[in-house]
């Protein structure tokens, strides 16, 4: 007999955020492994940004989802937060399930970071034994978390704050790396005597890549060109990937006839998801006088599959880190099931890095956060003539797909399940 799963996720497809794939394909393997899962979301009415159908296409038709209201954005936008909105409706309905089904485990990825506290509520009330997952640090320091008063250092207080509440009582704290939840233990050491942890990354899923051609979507942001090598970066910008963005424009400046026949497409970079003039990367690129010749953006966020079209009409694949160790790309695992060249400016610590390396499936410039920017600057060029030189041999076949069975979305769930076993 299966044991049974509630994931509270308030974003799951047709929401086109990136964090939705996280629940999705744990989800669509867990009953492999004899876990029946149940979500419990947010309608689609509520969300904000714009609805991916196709993507909703992907999830398997058995799959049991629970959908409840939440409240609407006020105006002006007090409060957007889906997981705030939609707080006390989706503990209600976590509370029955939990009270009317053998529930076995909780299970809150997050953000939505405000989730995570109803896993504590329900564990009060219930006893159910619950797990919170990190897709992103919930207090880390970023630009104007130290301006006093400022927006984003009272949500870095209120973090402070919450996080020892939601953790308190959880039995199991897994993340998309290590680096995204150790701080956690570190902050609160007496999880460390009881809680199980577990990192594991988002992994990929190629039946994703097969189905996208069934769709018949084409390109429709830039024309495929075989004169010039198209590079597609797609996803949004961190605020720490800004600085080694800008070392790279400027070598590139610096080096044009290198680049000539090159060009960097930026997709769903904006500021604003649905604001296709929010351009994050042009002020950046008409600095350095890239902007229209080598550096395009498209800055409003595309569907999923959409996203996977483009890396298919595209010459190669770009990657671009952060200057935090911790940070794992998930756009990592679909460049490399996309079977193009992929270029990839990564801390030398994140596990990315290492993923690309031992499937050899492109070329890493590694660089040591902050301290390496310079390192990165007098390197970028020469490692992009070695990358003209990979993309000019690249055969997919030569990608070690034995090594990125472990980076699959099956492998991955598994590593959960594996968790889970433990904790029940």
């Amino acid at each position: 007999m299966k044991k049974k799963i509630l994931i509270i996720t308030p974003h799951y497809p047709p929401s086109n955020l990136a964090a939705v794939h996280r629940s999705r394909l744990f989800a669509e393997h867990l009953p492999d492994y004899g876990w029946e899962p149940l979500l419990l979301t947010v309608d689609e009415h509520y969300y904000e940004e714009e609805l991916d159908w196709n993507l909703f296409k992907l999830l398997p038709q058995s799959q049991r989802i629970e959908k409840v209201k939440a409240f609407g954005v006020t105006r002006p936008r007090l409060i957007g937060d889906i997981g705030l909105r939609g707080f006390f409706q989706l503990y209600k309905r976590a509370k029955q399930l939990i009270q009317r089904e053998a529930i076995d485990f909780l299970y809150i990825p997050i953000p939505s970071f405000y989730v995570s506290l109803i896993g504590r509520w329900l564990h009060e009330r219930t006893g159910i034994a619950y797990g919170i997952d990190y897709i992103d640090p919930w207090v880390h320091k970023f630009p104007g978390s130290d301006k006093r008063f400022s927006r984003h250092w009272l949500s870095t207080k209120v973090a402070k704050f919450l996080e020892p509440i939601a953790v308190k009582k959880c039995s199991l704290i897994t993340g998309v790396a290590e680096g995204y939840y150790k701080g956690v233990l570190e902050r609160n050491p007496q999880l460390q005597q009881r809680v199980i942890t577990g990192a594991m990354p988002y992994g990929g899923e190629e039946k994703d890549h097969h189905q996208v051609k069934q769709l018949q979507i084409v390109p429709y942001l830039f024309k495929p060109n075989k004169e010039k090598l198209q590079l597609v970066y797609a996803g949004a910008m961190l605020p720490k990937a800004y600085a080694p963005l800008e070392r790279i424009f400027k070598t590139i400046a610096a080096n044009k006839s290198l680049f000539e026949q090159v060009e960097f497409h930026f997709i769903g970079t904006g500021s604003r998801a649905n604001d296709p003039e929010s351009h994050n990367i042009k002020p950046l690129a008409l600095q350095y006088g890239l902007w229209d010749t080598i550096v395009f953006e498209y800055p409003k966020r595309i569907p999923y599959l959409d996203v996977l079209i483009h890396l298919d009409a595209a010459a190669g694949v770009f990657i671009l880190g952060s200057t935090e160790p911790h940070y794992t790309p998930s756009k990592t695992y679909q460049a490399v099931l996309s079977n193009k060249p992929i270029l990839a400016v990564l801390h030398e610590k994140s596990t990315a890095a290492t993923t690309l390396n031992t499937t050899r499936a492109g070329i890493v410039l590694p660089f040591d956060g902050e301290q390496g920017l310079d390192y990165l600057e007098s390197q970028f060029s020469s490692r992009f003539t070695e990358y003209l030189s990979f993309c000019k041999n690249f055969n997919p076949a030569q990608v070690d797909r034995k090594a990125f069975d472990a980076y699959s979305a099956k492998s991955v769930t598994y590593e959960l399940v594996k968790l889970l076993n433990q904790v029940c």
